[in-house]
């Protein structure tokens, strides 16, 4: 419920990126619930884009394929970050996007620039319409697409960590399996070209490897709340 205080507060734009299993997702959608913020999930948009191009047949081992269809699907993203969703096309893919073989082909999709520059025009809409501000997450938010943002944060943790998160996420996963998947996902991430995985030089990196899920939130919120306070 909006209180006489919230409706005063100044929006502001958090970007919060970091590679796999550093707690992004849970921390961004915890942090914009408190703060009353919306909440974007950059990943999931370019695994819609990914599941698209997989269900239409797209030869996803061809850039310029890829480029083509760039533009077809429709990608729409809720912004409510206790219940955050995605469509393509009008069909919601929330639960399809998570898949497996998204996950291994999400990587060559989204290193195309067409595709990036696609989604990231996207992401700039969405972020410039919320109202009372937004928490954005990604992976080239605080360097791409959002670099004017009120505020970063980079969220980092330890290989095994992070793989352990992430396997335990994944009911029964390999730990050692899904390290090596995340460090090849890293390695592919941070290599690309267009936008890749980095640190923006005036992020503010938070190390999550010995906190948990809950001290994350609690860091990240009182970096929010002193940058809203500050406007």
């Amino acid at each position: 419920m909006e209180t006489a205080e919230t409706a005063t507060q100044a929006a502001v734009i958090v970007a919060i990126d970091g590679p796999s299993g550093t707690g992004k997702s849970s921390t961004s959608k915890a942090v914009a619930a408190q703060l009353g913020l919306s909440y974007l999930d950059t990943g999931a948009q370019y695994r819609a884009i990914t599941w698209w191009m997989v269900s239409n047949g797209i030869e996803l081992t061809d850039p310029s394929a890829i480029a083509a269809a760039a533009q077809k699907p429709e990608i729409i993203s809720g912004t409510d970050p206790s219940a955050p969703t995605i469509t393509v096309d009008g069909t919601d893919v929330a639960a399809p996007i998570r898949t497996t073989e998204v996950t291994s082909k999400v990587s060559a999709v989204s290193a195309v620039p067409e595709v990036r520059a696609r989604i990231t025009d996207l992401q700039r809409s969405i972020a410039a319409s919320a109202e009372k501000g937004i928490v954005v997450e990604g992976r080239d938010i605080g360097t791409t697409v959002l670099p004017d943002a009120d505020l970063k944060i980079f969220l980092t943790a330890s290989p095994e960590a992070r793989a352990a998160r992430r396997s335990g996420e994944l009911k029964g996963a390999d730990v050692k399996a899904t390290q090596e998947a995340l460090i090849k996902r890293d390695a592919a991430d941070s290599s690309r070209k267009t936008s890749p995985l980095a640190k923006a030089g005036d992020a503010v990196e938070v190390d999550t490897t010995e906190l948990t899920l809950q001290q994350v939130i609690e860091c990240v919120v009182t970096l929010v709340e002193e940058k809203r306070a500050s406007k």
